[in-house]
């Protein structure tokens, strides 16, 4: 790590100070800017910005010096938001890379948590392809495992559309792990999207779908027959079906958004049958000793598709 400028803090104009071309935060919340500027303007900026100075020579003789900001992003922002003319800052000695500017803001940004999943795998990318660092190279930059590293890294295999919703937050880094599991399945990896956004399935709840999904795949080749009767369900229904064998019986699992979603799916289910609740007549208290003296059947292959043995 190169030396500050003679160890000491100097105040600098805020509009010779240039941006970081290399900082990996595209998205700055607002709110947060403000009630930081907010906070600067009662206390000052508290921690100095690091620059680089670079001496230009200007076309009638004489020099120019030009700042350019290595940390200290979202400061300058606020900095600006708050009308200051000066902030102070530590000005690094000697020439900076490229290389030496990314990893400086990534890092920076990293320690104080302050990147979102998006502009962080981003950032590693550009590590990665950019100066051809391996994935245990960045994590050791970063202090991080090269697990975390890859796993960052994946997010941006999934498409734009999730991507985007990630940086809004509409879902979280969690959510991403069931959706990169069906990547190689688009349809199915978009409808599991649209269940987390308008179902607001947690993590769990969205990892549980992902792996039905998989064991659906497998048992395709194993068991067309009840594949195929779900698909029906599906078709039917209009919503996600899911079922279960087990060695006698089974689960048949109906998916709704709502009580009113329930109740459509329910009528759906009456009219199919032609019939309407209010059709089915409650058991006479005759009809109902005549049930339970009925003898039980004994177990066999009726049994396995008896309706008891399905749950919904």
């Amino acid at each position: 790590m190169s030396r500050f400028y003679n160890d000491a803090i100097f105040w600098i104009e805020v509009d010779k100070i240039k941006p970081n071309p290399f900082q990996p935060r595209r998205e700055f919340d607002e709110v947060q800017l403000r009630s930081l500027a907010d906070s600067i303007r009662q206390y000052g900026v508290l921690q100095a910005l690091v620059v680089t100075r670079k001496e230009i020579e200007k076309e009638g003789g004489g020099l120019d010096v030009e700042y350019e900001l290595v940390a200290g992003e979202r400061r300058l922002r606020a900095a600006r938001i708050a009308g200051l003319a000066q902030v102070p800052v530590l000005i690094r000695d000697g020439e900076e890379t490229d290389l030496m500017k990314l990893e400086l803001a990534i890092i920076e940004n990293i320690q104080r948590e302050d990147l979102s999943p998006v502009d962080r795998a981003r950032a590693f990318d550009r590590l990665s392809k950019e100066f051809n660092f391996k994935h245990h190279e960045i994590g050791k930059k970063v202090g991080k495992s090269r697990e975390y590293v890859s796993n960052s890294l994946r997010i941006l295999s999934l498409p734009e559309y999730i991507i985007n919703a990630l940086s809004e937050n509409k879902i979280s880094e969690g959510h991403t792990r069931p959706l990169m599991m069906l990547v190689d399945r688009p349809q199915e990896q978009e409808t599991l999207f649209k269940e987390i956004i308008f179902k607001k399935l947690n993590v769990r709840e969205a990892e549980s779908i992902a792996r039905h999904i998989a064991v659906e795949r497998a048992r395709k080749l194993i068991d067309q027959e009840l594949i195929d009767i779900e698909g029906l369900f599906k078709e039917k229904l209009g919503t996600r079906v899911r079922i279960e064998k087990k060695e006698e019986g089974g689960r048949v699992t109906i998916d709704f958004f709502n009580k009113d979603d329930l109740r459509a799916l329910l009528e759906r289910i009456v009219s199919d049958a032609a019939i309407s609740i209010a059709d089915i007549p409650a058991l006479t208290d005759e009809e109902k000793i005549l049930a339970e003296d009925e003898p039980k059947k004994e177990d066999g292959d009726e049994s396995l598709y008896s309706v008891t043995n399905f749950s919904i």
